[in-house]
């Protein structure tokens, strides 16, 4: 996909060659499938008030290097958002980490490749306790529109602006629609 330099400098990303575009689709799941799982990661982001910013700290459950990054996205689409992204030190981060804003939990879940994909599912806790939701990012919209329905999910919520992150921490779980 070609981003529009015009919707990139509105989105707040005037240079192009710093932001990455991620290619994603996400689906509604109603449990953490019976699947092998290769890793998985504690997540707590934090959405920084009146901002787009968000802090994300993902700690390997097997006890592996903890990944601390302060993290801009601004939507394309439903499908596609420019990203950039700042690595940080523990001192760094625990500057940041005071900042105010919404804080959400989940359980990363990295599956082993399924008709050679790996997808992630997202287990939820705390005030999203009970939602399940798998994500693909793809390289490429051709490999993006190629993937197809995983087999242990109930329905593609990509397009649903519900299911993104910054809408859950703001509004809390979607109203149950034959499925959550």
């Amino acid at each position: 996909m070609d981003i529009n330099p015009d919707l990139a400098r509105e989105l707040g990303f005037p240079k192009l060659k710093y932001a990455y575009v991620e290619r994603e689709r996400r689906w509604l799941c109603a449990r953490l499938p019976d699947v092998e799982v290769i890793s998985a990661d504690a997540i707590t982001d934090l959405y920084i008030d009146g901002s787009r910013l968000r802090l994300r700290e993902a700690r390997p459950l097997d006890g592996g290097p903890v990944m601390r990054r302060l993290g801009r996205k601004g939507d394309v689409d439903a499908a596609h958002r420019l990203i950039t992204s700042i690595y940080l030190s523990e001192a760094e981060f625990a500057l940041l980490a005071g900042l105010p804003g919404r804080r959400i939990e989940k359980v990363r879940h990295r599956l082993a490749p399924i008709n050679g994909r790996t997808f992630g599912v997202d287990v939820f806790s705390g005030a999203l306790q009970g939602l399940v939701l798998s994500e693909k990012e793809f390289d490429s919209d051709t490999e993006m529109a190629a993937c197809p329905h995983p087999p242990f999910a109930l329905r593609e919520v990509t397009d649903d602006p519900r299911y993104a992150g910054g809408w859950l921490v703001a509004h809390g779980l979607p109203p149950a629609e034959g499925g959550l």
